[in-house]
Protein backbone atom coordinates (compact mmCIF):
# COMPACT_ATOMS: atom_id res chain seq x y z
CA UNK A 1 0.00 0.00 0.00
CA UNK A 2 1.43 3.29 -0.77
CA UNK A 3 0.63 6.54 1.18
CA UNK A 4 1.38 10.06 1.11
CA UNK A 5 3.74 12.07 3.79
CA UNK A 6 5.08 15.70 4.17
CA UNK A 7 8.61 16.47 4.83
CA UNK A 8 10.95 18.98 5.49
CA UNK A 9 14.52 19.65 3.89
CA UNK A 10 16.88 19.60 6.76
CA UNK A 11 19.15 21.50 4.22
CA UNK A 12 16.93 24.54 2.68
CA UNK A 13 13.98 24.00 5.33
CA UNK A 14 11.50 23.48 2.16
CA UNK A 15 8.08 21.18 2.63
CA UNK A 16 7.35 19.00 -0.12
CA UNK A 17 5.58 15.24 -0.32
CA UNK A 18 6.71 11.94 -1.05
CA UNK A 19 4.96 8.94 -1.59
CA UNK A 20 5.78 6.23 0.88
CA UNK A 21 4.94 2.57 1.08
CA UNK A 22 2.70 1.42 4.18
CA UNK A 23 3.64 -2.27 4.05
CA UNK A 24 6.64 -2.54 5.86
CA UNK A 25 6.62 -1.54 9.47
CA UNK A 26 9.78 0.34 9.69
CA UNK A 27 12.36 1.30 6.33
CA UNK A 28 14.53 3.98 4.89
CA UNK A 29 15.53 5.17 1.90
CA UNK A 30 17.56 7.99 -0.12
CA UNK A 31 15.79 11.08 -1.89
CA UNK A 32 17.40 14.28 -3.28
CA UNK A 33 15.29 17.36 -2.00
CA UNK A 34 12.96 18.80 -5.12
CA UNK A 35 13.90 22.58 -4.05
CA UNK A 36 18.16 22.01 -3.52
CA UNK A 37 18.78 18.65 -5.15
CA UNK A 38 20.84 17.62 -2.06
CA UNK A 39 20.23 13.99 -0.81
CA UNK A 40 18.04 13.13 2.17
CA UNK A 41 17.95 9.96 4.55
CA UNK A 42 14.52 9.42 5.21
CA UNK A 43 12.93 7.11 7.60
CA UNK A 44 9.60 5.85 7.81
CA UNK A 45 7.51 3.89 10.65
CA UNK A 46 4.50 2.30 10.20
CA UNK A 47 1.65 0.44 11.57
CA UNK A 48 -1.57 -1.36 10.30
CA UNK A 49 -0.90 0.47 6.69
CA UNK A 50 -0.63 4.07 8.33
CA UNK A 51 2.61 6.17 8.79
CA UNK A 52 2.93 6.58 12.22
CA UNK A 53 6.19 8.67 11.74
CA UNK A 54 8.12 10.11 8.81
CA UNK A 55 11.92 11.52 9.47
CA UNK A 56 13.95 13.23 6.68
CA UNK A 57 18.03 13.66 7.66
CA UNK A 58 20.80 14.97 6.15
CA UNK A 59 22.25 12.03 4.34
Amino acid sequence: MQDTGSIQCPYCGQCFELALETSQPKHEFIVDCEVCCRPLRVSVACDAGEILEVRAEAD
